[in-house]
Protein backbone atom coordinates (compact mmCIF):
# COMPACT_ATOMS: atom_id res chain seq x y z
CA UNK A 1 0.00 0.00 0.00
CA UNK A 2 1.39 3.42 -0.96
CA UNK A 3 2.01 5.97 1.77
CA UNK A 4 -0.27 8.97 2.00
CA UNK A 5 0.98 11.91 -0.05
CA UNK A 6 3.82 9.86 -1.46
CA UNK A 7 5.26 9.55 2.06
CA UNK A 8 5.01 13.27 2.88
CA UNK A 9 3.05 14.71 5.77
CA UNK A 10 -0.19 16.59 5.21
CA UNK A 11 1.37 19.98 6.03
CA UNK A 12 3.64 20.42 2.99
CA UNK A 13 1.09 18.94 0.58
CA UNK A 14 -1.77 21.17 1.82
CA UNK A 15 0.50 24.22 1.90
CA UNK A 16 1.37 23.67 -1.77
CA UNK A 17 -2.30 23.22 -2.66
CA UNK A 18 -3.37 26.40 -0.88
CA UNK A 19 -0.53 28.32 -2.53
CA UNK A 20 -1.96 27.11 -5.87
CA UNK A 21 1.13 25.05 -6.72
CA UNK A 22 1.48 21.40 -7.72
CA UNK A 23 0.78 19.37 -4.52
CA UNK A 24 3.41 16.77 -5.44
CA UNK A 25 6.45 18.94 -6.22
CA UNK A 26 5.36 22.58 -5.75
CA UNK A 27 7.24 23.49 -8.90
CA UNK A 28 4.45 24.76 -11.16
CA UNK A 29 1.23 26.74 -10.86
CA UNK A 30 -2.18 25.03 -10.90
CA UNK A 31 -3.78 27.79 -12.99
CA UNK A 32 -2.83 29.41 -16.29
CA UNK A 33 -5.39 32.19 -15.83
CA UNK A 34 -8.06 33.14 -13.32
CA UNK A 35 -10.30 30.14 -14.17
CA UNK A 36 -8.18 28.12 -16.64
CA UNK A 37 -6.52 25.23 -14.84
CA UNK A 38 -3.38 23.64 -16.27
CA UNK A 39 -3.86 20.00 -17.32
CA UNK A 40 -0.90 18.79 -15.27
CA UNK A 41 2.55 19.47 -13.91
CA UNK A 42 5.26 19.39 -16.59
CA UNK A 43 7.94 18.82 -13.91
CA UNK A 44 6.62 15.77 -12.06
CA UNK A 45 3.79 14.61 -14.36
CA UNK A 46 0.91 14.81 -11.86
CA UNK A 47 -2.44 15.18 -13.69
CA UNK A 48 -4.50 17.90 -12.01
CA UNK A 49 -7.96 16.84 -13.25
CA UNK A 50 -8.03 13.07 -12.91
CA UNK A 51 -11.42 12.55 -14.59
CA UNK A 52 -14.15 14.62 -16.26
CA UNK A 53 -16.21 16.27 -13.51
CA UNK A 54 -13.51 15.64 -10.88
CA UNK A 55 -14.07 19.03 -9.22
CA UNK A 56 -17.89 18.86 -9.02
CA UNK A 57 -17.64 17.86 -5.34
CA UNK A 58 -15.75 20.93 -4.13
CA UNK A 59 -17.82 23.29 -6.27
CA UNK A 60 -21.06 21.93 -4.81
CA UNK A 61 -19.76 22.15 -1.26
CA UNK A 62 -18.52 25.64 -1.94
CA UNK A 63 -21.97 26.78 -3.07
CA UNK A 64 -23.69 25.28 -0.03
CA UNK A 65 -21.18 26.53 2.54
CA UNK A 66 -20.61 30.01 1.18
CA UNK A 67 -23.88 30.78 -0.63
CA UNK A 68 -24.83 33.23 2.11
CA UNK A 69 -21.83 35.40 1.25
CA UNK A 70 -23.21 36.13 -2.19
CA UNK A 71 -21.31 35.97 -5.42
CA UNK A 72 -17.96 37.64 -4.74
CA UNK A 73 -16.51 35.27 -2.15
CA UNK A 74 -17.21 32.03 -4.10
CA UNK A 75 -15.62 33.50 -7.22
CA UNK A 76 -12.55 34.53 -5.24
CA UNK A 77 -12.35 31.22 -3.35
CA UNK A 78 -12.85 29.06 -6.47
CA UNK A 79 -9.13 28.70 -7.17
CA UNK A 80 -8.28 27.90 -3.56
CA UNK A 81 -11.02 25.26 -3.30
CA UNK A 82 -9.53 23.47 -6.32
CA UNK A 83 -6.01 23.73 -4.92
CA UNK A 84 -7.08 22.40 -1.53
CA UNK A 85 -9.16 19.59 -3.07
CA UNK A 86 -6.28 18.51 -5.31
CA UNK A 87 -3.82 18.59 -2.40
CA UNK A 88 -6.13 16.49 -0.19
CA UNK A 89 -6.71 14.00 -2.99
CA UNK A 90 -2.98 13.71 -3.70
CA UNK A 91 -2.18 13.28 0.00
CA UNK A 92 -4.85 10.60 0.48
CA UNK A 93 -4.47 8.88 -2.91
CA UNK A 94 -1.14 9.70 -4.62
CA UNK A 95 -0.69 8.74 -8.25
CA UNK A 96 2.21 6.44 -9.02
Amino acid sequence: MAALGGGEGAGPVLRRGLSLRCPRCGGTRLFRGWFAMAPGCPLCGLRFERAQGYFVGPVGRLRVLWGAFGVVFPIWFFRYSRGLWLALEYWLNPEP
